[in-house]
């Protein structure tokens, strides 16, 4: 459906539409305006044509905000690797837990796979009411078509109000393809998730525009609200193998025979930087000034037993790997003791670890963003100060 009408009896050809688009959406051919695929339908045109010959199309209905009623729960995905549930799981079913005591509404769970009952009891171990438990050998191994088909479905009969997912590899994969299809919104990597208490919508916060402000979206026409979460975003709630739910077999959208595309083959990659689950990290930035930079934050690292992290400015400028690098464009840690060297605090990385249960901060700055999150700050040169840390804590620690 075109984003813009155009009235060819009233357009004279004169151009100021063209001059007004922000997007160069529209050109002239033959004396007439024609708009291209780079329309927004943002109405800037609208008001610069001098013959009121453009006009935005009518919206149609919405057809789901006709039945927003009739939809209610929050669900979560259980991603699970060979038989065991993913840590990102684990925290999803946690803040879903808690979406939903705000919506005083139940919480399912969904678990796809094969031979995966035991699964079911740890979520709902984990909070879950309700377990919808899809166990078939069309699902033993994760492709896209009969996962997002057999969740589409579940969601056709059921009516989720909101549906999370962990923003893995898969998640994302999975989140993409099942939002587009049931026509409703996604918001991907949130950092954050809440309940507006006046109109009980998901809040769904994350950085946007390159990490420079914080967003809040929500999704008020559509339903399911849906969006995906970073692992070590939030916190993992404790097991109660007490609990008790209700699990619910249900079958696959898809039989084995009826699948074109298979996995023959899968190999585990070996992560050489384990940062999501690291206890300890120590990171540096900016102000490392170069590859050299980071030996004295590698040497803190080794005596604390951690792992070296980055700012996205230290990847971009060549000096470590992407492998290191903790933001909203890297890896999402959430470790006891995070020791922040040379880096300011852009919002991108903030929202990468600004949930780290300590937080140290290392700036010559005294007005850098990361002493606003840190529970301990040291203004300073960090190439005096992190080698006398290191030398400290080999004196402490008996290293």
């Amino acid at each position: 459906m075109p984003l813009l009408d155009i009235d060819k009896d009233k357009c004279v050809g004169c151009g100021a539409c063209i001059d007004a688009c922000p997007f160069g959406a529209l050109s002239l051919v033959d004396d007439m305006v024609v708009v291209n695929d780079k329309c927004t339908g943002c109405g800037a045109c609208l008001l610069a044509c001098p013959m009121h010959a453009l006009s935005l199309p009518e919206k149609p209905p919405l057809k789901a905000a006709q039945h927003l009623a009739t939809y209610s729960g929050v669900w979560v995905w259980v991603e699970q690797f060979h038989g065991q549930m993913g840590g990102i799981s684990v925290e999803m079913l946690g803040q879903g837990r808690k979406l939903a005591g705000q919506r005083n509404v139940a919480l399912t769970a969904c678990v796809l796979g094969h031979h995966v009952e035991h699964i079911t009891k740890e979520a709902i171990s984990f909070g879950a009411d309700r377990v919808f438990w899809v166990d078939d050998e069309s699902l033993a191994s994760y492709t896209t078509v009969p996962y997002a088909s057999t969740l589409i479905n579940l969601v056709h009969e059921y009516k989720p109000e909101i549906f999370l997912l962990g923003a893995s590899a898969r998640g994302r994969d999975l989140a993409g393809s099942v939002a587009s299809l049931l026509h409703t919104g996604l918001t991907a990597d949130c950092t954050g998730l809440d309940i507006d208490p006046e109109n009980g919508l998901l809040l769904q916060t994350r950085p946007a525009f390159g990490g420079n402000i914080m967003a809040t979206i929500i999704c008020p026409n559509h339903r399911p609200q849906m969006a995906t979460v970073r692992y070590r975003v939030f916190e993992k709630p404790k097991s109660d193998y007490q609990r008790q739910g209700q699990v619910i077999p249900v079958k696959a959208a898809m039989s084995a025979d009826q699948i074109t595309a298979h996995v023959v083959d899968s190999i585990l990659e070996k992560d050489e930087v384990n940062l999501a689950d690291a206890r300890v990290i120590v990171a540096g930035g900016h102000g490392v000034r170069g590859p050299a930079g980071f030996e004295p934050i590698r040497k803190l690292a080794q005596v604390l037993g951690g792992a070296v992290g980055s700012s996205r400015s230290a990847v971009d400028a060549g000096w470590i790997s992407y492998a290191h690098q903790v933001g909203q464009t890297g890896r999402t840690v959430r470790p006891d003791l995070y020791i922040a060297c040379g880096i300011s605090g852009q919002i991108q990385h903030l929202a990468g670890m600004k949930t780290s249960k300590v937080i140290v901060a290392i700036n010559t700055n005294p007005d850098a963003p990361i002493f606003n999150v840190a529970n301990y700050g040291i203004v300073g040169d960090l190439f005096q100060i992190v080698p006398a840390l290191t030398k400290q804590f080999k004196k402490r620690l008996h290293k």
